[in-house]
């Protein structure tokens, strides 16, 4: 019977250990009091379109920032990252021809893993910065401390994030053949010419193959997904369907568990498994063939389309040696999941000036490679998951602004990881769209 405490019996990682039990308590029930800040309807809605990307029916695009922060959920920040997504879908719409289905990093991703405990500045040793959900970036110990009240403040900003959401979506799409274009000079904008080039590609296939799909804009509905981490804030968010007979968390459509908490036998997991909402797993280059495959029984047993994503982080270098065994296992069990790669995690590297990054072109190697596998495999690749900004950061290196390890530093705004900002997260919705078309039209 599915439990919304049952992951209590399960060792947990990745939690902090507040000083105040009784405020803990006090804020969870506060919160479990609270309304749901999803609708049922729509979390099924996201399972059956997940499913459909499974089978290649639709694309999955997954994007947002590493860590949202509080004072980043202005109306204004927020509709930044919305038309992000909504540009970035455009290009993959008109470059697979498919629906795209657009899921936000959004609107709960305020907790974030990390691998130690504290961190030193000048012989000061405090707390890591855990997102704004649990303590304050600033280094200080106040700051620092672990504040069940942000909790609270992150389900409030959630809710407030999740309502300008809706009011996006329910605006009137502008012309879908521009809204994409840079704030720069169309007429000159490098990006510019690289739409017009591929919808002139695009234009003379379907002169030539008038049976193949037609392209319209993609849909304007955006989701919310984010790590499911906390586990005292998930477990206060999940509560009985409308049936009565199941079990959602109602704080997001989509949850996924990280590559550092997927242990089979360990809190997140079993947590996960009682619930109905879609969900997914970072899959690293340690992970095994057969806990892979532990891992899709444990939370998919009635082997359920759409019910469960696998994100694969492998890296560039190794996605060519791990990925096609994992995906034969899949396919030889007969287990149902959706394909989506993670093409930043893996990729990650430290510069000569001590800044965490990662390279534009590693990105692009493992996407290429991820989408290559799938297509000779003769298996779908459901979609992306890529972290961005709709900043003009400088975090990332390589792009058509050519960031070096001398501009790093210009605008490097990440408090944990690197991000894409828009261009370089347009960037790569056109490379998407053109190894997509690459192997999906060897042809053409």
């Amino acid at each position: 019977m599915a439990s919304s405490t049952a992951w209590h019996n399960f060792p947990a990682r990745q939690q902090p250990q507040y000083a105040d039990s009784a405020a803990l308590e006090k804020v969870i029930t506060e919160i479990h009091n609270l309304p749901p800040l999803v609708p049922q309807a729509e979390i099924d809605e996201l399972t059956s379109l997940i499913a459909a990307s499974g089978r290649g029916e639709v694309f999955l695009l997954q994007g947002g920032d590493c860590a949202e922060t509080f004072v980043d959920s202005s109306p204004a920040r927020i509709r930044a990252k919305l038309q992000t997504l909504q540009q970035m879908a455009l290009v993959l719409n008109i470059g697979t021809s498919l629906p795209v289905v657009k899921v936000g990093r959004i609107a709960g991703q305020y907790a974030k893993p990390r691998s130690l405990p504290t961190e030193i500045q000048d012989g000061i040793e405090l707390p890591s910065y855990r997102g704004d959900a649990v303590n304050g970036f600033a280094f200080t110990r106040a700051s620092r401390s672990f504040d069940p009240e942000r909790l609270l403040e992150a389900y409030r900003h959630a809710a407030k994030t999740l309502h300008f959401i809706h009011n996006f979506a329910a605006e009137p799409l502008p012309d879908w053949h521009y809204s994409f274009l840079p704030t720069s000079n169309s007429a000159i904008d490098p990006l510019y010419s690289r739409y017009q080039y591929l919808m002139a590609e695009i234009a003379e296939y379907l002169r030539q193959n008038p049976e193949k799909s037609q392209f319209s804009p993609p849909e304007s509905n955006f989701y919310s997904a984010h790590e499911a981490l906390l586990l005292r804030y998930e477990e206060a968010l999940t509560r009985c369907g409308v049936k009565k007979d199941r079990l959602y968390n109602f704080g997001a459509h989509f949850l996924w568990i990280g590559e550092r908490t997927r242990d089979i036998n360990e809190a997140h997991v079993e947590m996960l498994s009682h619930i109905s909402n879609p969900i997914g797993v970072k899959i690293g280059p340690k992970a095994q063939v057969e806990e892979v495959l532990a891992l899709i029984e444990k939370l998919n047993p009635q082997n359920q389309p759409g019910r469960l994503s696998l994100i694969m982080r492998l890296g560039a270098k190794k996605i060519s040696a791990l990925l096609p065994p994992l995906i034969e296992a899949v396919q030889r069990e007969g287990k149902v999941v959706t394909w989506i790669s993670d093409p930043m995690h893996g990729n990650t590297i430290s510069a000569c000036n001590g800044y965490k990054t990662r390279r534009m072109q590693d990105i692009w190697e493992e996407l290429y490679r991820f989408f290559q596998i799938h297509f000779q495999l003769g298996t779908v690749p459901g979609g992306i998951h890529i972290e961005l900004t709709s900043d003009d950061v400088t975090e990332v290196l390589g792009g058509a602004e050519k960031i070096d390890e001398d501009i790093l530093a210009t605008r490097y705004e990440a408090l944990v990881d690197p991000r894409l900002n828009r261009r370089q997260s347009l960037e790569t919705a056109f490379r998407v769209a053109e190894i997509f078309r690459e192997f999906a039209q060897p042809n053409n």
